[in-house]
């Protein structure tokens, strides 16, 4: 697909009334990238393929919801994220203690994963008290902007606003904190 055509706030507004085409649309647009970040941090072609298609599984089981995620890269990069290091914990508790290259890459993955983790947490930590708190019910607890809303007595649009320059603030720092690899692999992944 032309990614000048590519209009994902659409495509996500038709998946959510269960558009197979614009599943499609969707998957053909991120799945390399996916792939890619799969294949680096996991070194195997066949698990890389296998996390892809987890994370397209759950998209479909909750496509209803799709639509009113404000932020669908980031969201699709943290679900991307968790099933790799599920991934990563798995390989880890399967290998035999020896030493080899494979379980070096695999401690290397999950240090990675470890050191952008503890990064993302100073990141979050760092920011205003309403930002914290807004940035924590949405991506931690998964609550949706009006829900926040409610529980804080707060505008949805005010809500909106907070957790734009959340995002914001948190990638500007991570990015200033992490090491070469890391950076690279998250632009990679942001590119359009």
């Amino acid at each position: 697909m032309d990614v000048n055509n590519y209009n994902e706030r659409a495509l996500l507004q038709n998946l959510a009334a269960g558009d197979d085409q614009a599943f499609a649309s969707v998957f053909h647009h991120y799945r390399q990238r996916l792939y890619a970040i799969a294949f680096k941090l996991l070194n195997s072609p066949s698990m890389a393929e296998d996390i892809v298609q987890d994370v397209f599984l759950k998209l479909w089981l909750r496509k209803k919801e799709l639509h009113e995620i404000q932020h669908f890269k980031a969201y699709l990069f943290t679900i991307t994220r968790n099933h790799i290091f599920n991934a990563l914990k798995k390989m880890a508790r399967e290998q035999p203690i020896e030493t080899d290259c494979y379980t070096d890459h695999i401690i290397d993955s999950t240090s990675s994963y470890k050191e952008y983790e503890k990064i993302l947490q100073h990141a979050i930590s760092k920011l205003p008290p309403q930002q914290e708190l807004i940035y924590k019910l949405s991506k931690e607890e998964g609550l949706k902007r009006h829900e926040i809303a409610d529980k804080l007595h707060l505008s949805p649009e005010t809500i909106k606003v907070h957790l734009a320059h959340a995002m914001r603030n948190i990638r500007a720092f991570c990015l200033t904190h992490m090491d070469l690899n890391i950076f690279l692999l998250l632009f990679f992944f942001y590119q359009d």
